[in-house]
C-alpha cells in the first residue's frame, strides 16, 4: 500500500449518504470525504507533503479529525498533542520532536470541556524542524504519569494491523452499531479502538458535544446507543446518573486505560444492567487483550486477541513487535530481541489464557532488604468503605496519596493498614484529598514529584514503639 494512500482504506468504505458521525449534529462519509479533499488542498499549499513532520494540537472537534485524516493522506508524520495541556507540558515536547510544521487551534484559549462540530486552526512553518522518521506516520507520547514522556512511533502499518485486531475481538461493534465515544479522540483508545475502528467497521460513531453524564446518558437515549467505549471515571460518573432514560439498544460498555475499580463495575452493573468489558493495550501497539463476552470481571483482562503475540516471564507481560517503536534511541531497555516489555505484571491462566492484571512492575520497591509490592498497599486502601483511589510510592519512605471521603484522616488509614499489612508496608505518609489529580488521559498521576503539590500532606499516627 502506497504511503500517502493508506488512509484510504478507511476513508473509502461506504456510501456517501452513509452516516459517519454525530455530535452536535451528523456527519455523512460522503460530507467527511469532501472535507478531506479540501484540507489535502490547504496543505499541499502550505508545502505539506511526503516526509513532513507536522505537530498537531487543536480543540476536539469533527475539524481535528478531518485535519489528521488529511494530513496522513498528504504522507505527513503527525504528532498529537493534547490541547489541554499547561505550556510547561507542552513545550518540551515541542522541543524534543522539533516538527517542520504547526497546525494548532486559533479563536481559542486554554482548555475547552466537550467536543466541537468544528474548529478554527492556523498553519504554521516552524524553524529548525527536523523531516519525519521514514515510515512512520502517528507519534504519540506515553501517559508521562510516571517519569519523562516516551516519544512513540508508529508506521502506517502498525495502524492498521490494530484496526484488524479489532476485527478479531468477538463482540466489537461493527456496521449497524452506533458507538458512544468518551474516550479522548487524541489519546489512542478514542482514535483507533473508537474513530479508525468506526470508519473501518461501518459503526456509526455518537461523541458528546458536553461531557456532563446526565446529558450524555441523555444523548444515548436519544441517539439508540448500542455500545460505549470510556475510562473507568466516565463509568463511575455514569452510575450515579438519576433518572436517568431507558436505553433498550444499549449492549456494551467498554473500558480501557487502568483497572475498573470494583465498586464502579457493580455500581454500573446495578444502574445499567450490562458489565463493563476491558480491552487492554499500550500506545506503542494498540490493542493487546480484551473481553466483549461480559465474562471478564476485574481485574481480569480477557485474551490476547487475534494477531497480538504475548508471553509472560515472571509474572510480567511482554509483546512481540517487529521494532522498537520509541523515537530517537530512547528506552533501549524496553525492547530487546523482537519482544516489548510492557512493565505491567499479569497473570495467565494454563487452561484459558485470560490475562489478570497485577499491577506494575516498577511498583515493587525494596524496603529493609525485602521487597514490597506497593500494588498490595494501594488494594488495603482501597478496601476502605470510603476511599476510591489511592497510589502509594516509596521514595525516602513509604507515602500513600489517597482520595477520600473528607472525615478520614490519616490516623484511621494508619490503623487500616496496620491491621492488615505487615509494619514494612505501612505508609508512614499520607496525602489525603477529596479526588487525586489525573493526567490528560484520565489516568491517575503515579509521579510522587507531580503530585506533592497538588495533594495536601498529614503525617501518620504513631503506635507505642515507634521512632
Amino acid at each position: 500500500m502506497a504511503r500517502t494512500q493508506w488512509t484510504s482504506h478507511l476513508l473509502n468504505r461506504g456510501a456517501d449518504d452513509e452516516p459517519w458521525a454525530v455530535s452536535s449534529a451528523p456527519v455523512t462519509r460522503g460530507q467527511l470525504r469532501g472535507a478531506v479533499v479540501e484540507l489535502e488542498e490547504r496543505f499541499r499549499n502550505e508545502g505539506i507533503g511526503e516526509g513532513s513532520s507536522v505537530l498537531l494540537r487543536m480543540t476536539p472537534s469533527f475539524t481535528y479529525i478531518q485535519v489528521l485524516l488529511a494530513l496522513w493522506s498528504r504522507g505527513a508524520q503527525v504528532v498529537l498533542v493534547d490541547f489541554r495541556l499547561k505550556p510547561a507540558e507542552y513545550e518540551p515536547l515541542a522541543r524534543l520532536v522539533r516538527p517542520q510544521f504547526l497546525v494548532a487551534a486559533s479563536g481559542a484559549a486554554g482548555p475547552v470541556a466537550g467536543f466541537r462540530q468544528e474548529s478554527e486552526f492556523t498553519v504554521r512553518r516552524l524553524p529548525d524542524g527536523r523531516p519525519a522518521v521514514d515510515g512512520i506516520r502517528l507519534v504519540q507520547f506515553s501517559s508521562g504519569s510516571s517519569g519523562r514522556p516516551k516519544v512513540i512511533g508508529r508506521p502506517a502499518a502498525s495502524v492498521l494491523a490494530e484496526i484488524d485486531r479489532h476485527a478479531g475481538l468477538p463482540g466489537i461493534p461493527g456496521a449497524g452499531d452506533r458507538v458512544m465515544l468518551l474516550n479522548s479522540v487524541m489519546h489512542n483508545m478514542g482514535l483507533v479502538s473508537g474513530v479508525l475502528h468506526a470508519l473501518a467497521s461501518g459503526a456509526t460513531l455518537i461523541i458528546p458535544p458536553t461531557v456532563r453524564p446526565a446529558e450524555v446518558v441523555r444523548l444515548m437515549a436519544a441517539t439508540g446507543t448500542t455500545a460505549v467505549y470510556g475510562t473507568p471515571v466516565h463509568y463511575d460518573l455514569l452510575s450515579r446518573v438519576s433518572d436517568r432514560p431507558r436505553l433498550p439498544a444499549l449492549r456494551l460498555a467498554v473500558s480501557g486505560g487502568e483497572r475498573v475499580p470494583q465498586e464502579t463495575y457493580e455500581n454500573f452493573r446495578a444502574r445499567f444492567g450490562l458489565p463493563v468489558s476491558p480491552v487492554y493495550g499500550l500506545t506503542e501497539i494498540g490493542l493487546i487483550a480484551g473481553d466483549l463476552s461480559g465474562t471478564s470481571v476485574p481485574p481480569q483482562l480477557g485474551l490476547p486477541v487475534p494477531g497480538a503475540e504475548v508471553k509472560v516471564v515472571d509474572e510480567e507481560l511482554y509483546v512481540r513487535m517487529d521494532h522498537s517503536p520509541y523515537l530517537y534511541g530512547e528506552h533501549a531497555d524496553r525492547y530487546a530481541d523482537g519482544w516489548l516489555r510492557t512493565c505491567d505484571r499479569v497473570r495467565q491462566d494454563p487452561a484459558t489464557r485470560v490475562l489478570s492484571m497485577i499491577g506494575r512492575a516498577d511498583s515493587l520497591a525494596v524496603i529493609g532488604g525485602l521487597k514490597v509490592d506497593l500494588t498490595e498497599v494501594e488494594n488495603v486502601l482501597l478496601a476502605h468503605d470510603r476511599v476510591a483511589e489511592a497510589v502509594v510510592t516509596h521514595g525516602e519512605v513509604v507515602e500513600a496519596f489517597v482520595g477520600a471521603d473528607p472525615a478520614v484522616g490519616a490516623d484511621e488509614l494508619t490503623v487500616w493498614c496496620r491491621e492488615r499489612l505487615s509494619p514494612v508496608k505501612v505508609p508512614k505518609r499520607f496525602h489525603v484529598t477529596r479526588l487525586l489529580p489525573r493526567n490528560s488521559m484520565g489516568k491517575l498521576i503515579r509521579d510522587r514529584a507531580l503530585m506533592l503539590g497538588r495533594v495536601p500532606s498529614e503525617p501518620p499516627a504513631r503506635a507505642q514503639g515507634d521512632r
